[in-house]
């Protein structure tokens, strides 16, 4: 891949540029992947760490490497004012890095320096946490979530401050999984095994609460679909998942996959888990004790690529357990 500083010349009418950040992480490689099938676009890459990046093609001439980080993105001003399609991925986690000066300030001012007149759309990436059950924003997510959820939460308040506001695409990751040789693993999917390991004691109680699933190559195909068909009408969002699942029915569905039977269940209730928090003075910060009150992370309307019309890579409990290498004793 070539590497360039502010590149600012047009590219040919027939070419769409395409401004990416997070290419180096899980769901960015999936995005990237497919971006390369597609002879149109010229990418342009934002990187930290440009050794991250382990896509194969590293020579290809319509992708160009910029090292350097959201912090810096005035560097590229000349640039993103020739940008046509912007994704926007990256995040900070917390650590070394200022989660709220990150994830808010620089991503605002990112979408800011957009030609309104020029760019096409934004598919700005976001977090499932931060919406209630009917995809309003949480109020809790804002006020007691972590650096993380609560920078997701103020920057999204923001977005419609942006002149670019009605080319955004908001999209809302559940809980993600994916990884392979060629990608790095999300964080879900890096404990997978390990879960499965507990499994044998794990299918002896039953839990109230729900949540929704994607794997990065769901998302990656929604992603482009979204690119491929810009919104003509305004700004848009996207909660991504599959279809929801209770805890239950998924204890239910990996013990089906291992051959595991399921004998008897012993319910296990918020007022017990909150009865041990209590007696061995449990510490919790407010937003962990909140999710374990709350319990059922749904989501009206939630897509996967089957609502697009697409073949959906993983679906089911069984498809995600088999693409992470699990075999199956059913």
């Amino acid at each position: 891949m070539s590497s360039v500083v502010t590149p600012v010349e047009s590219a040919p009418s027939s070419t769409l540029r395409v401004f990416m950040t997070g290419a180096s992480g899980c769901i960015g490689h999936y995005i990237l992947e497919l971006l390369l099938r597609a002879e149109r676009y010229e990418i342009f890459l934002l990187l930290r760490h440009p050794s991250k990046l382990h896509l194969p093609g590293q020579d290809n001439p319509r992708v160009h490497i910029l090292q350097g980080s959201l912090s810096d993105i005035e560097q590229f001003a000349e640039l993103l004012a020739t940008i046509d399609i912007a994704i926007l991925t990256a995040a900070a986690w917390g650590g070394d890095q200022d989660v709220m000066h990150i994830n808010v300030q620089c991503n605002l001012k990112l979408i800011s320096l957009l030609d309104p007149e020029r760019c096409q759309q934004v598919i700005y990436f976001s977090t499932a946490s931060i919406l209630d059950q009917n995809n309003n924003p949480l109020p809790e997510a804002g006020k007691i979530g972590t650096d993380y959820i609560r920078s997701k939460y103020e920057c999204h308040r923001q977005l419609p401050e942006l002149a670019v506001y009605d080319k955004i695409t908001t999209v809302f990751p559940t809980l993600v999984f994916g990884g392979d040789k060629d990608k790095p693993a999300s964080f879900i999917s890096a404990g997978l095994k390990d879960v499965t390991k507990w499994m044998g004691l794990i299918r002896f109680f039953k839990a109230d609460g729900g949540f929704h699933f994607a794997h990065a190559q769901d998302i990656a195909q929604i992603v482009n679909h979204l690119v491929e068909h810009p919104s003509a009408a305004g700004y848009r969002e996207f909660v991504i998942g599959n279809p929801a699942l209770t805890v239950d029915q998924v204890v239910k569905q990996v013990c089906d996959y291992l051959g595991l039977r399921v004998w008897f269940q012993i319910p296990l209730s918020f007022l017990l888990a909150d009865f041990f928090i209590k007696v061995f003075r449990i510490e919790m910060a407010p937003w962990d004790y909140f999710c374990l009150q709350y319990r059922h992370f749904v989501y009206a309307d939630a897509v996967n690529p089957s609502s697009f019309g697409l073949q959906p890579y993983c679906s089911t409990m069984a498809d995600l357990l088999e693409v992470h290498g699990i075999e199956s004793n059913a």
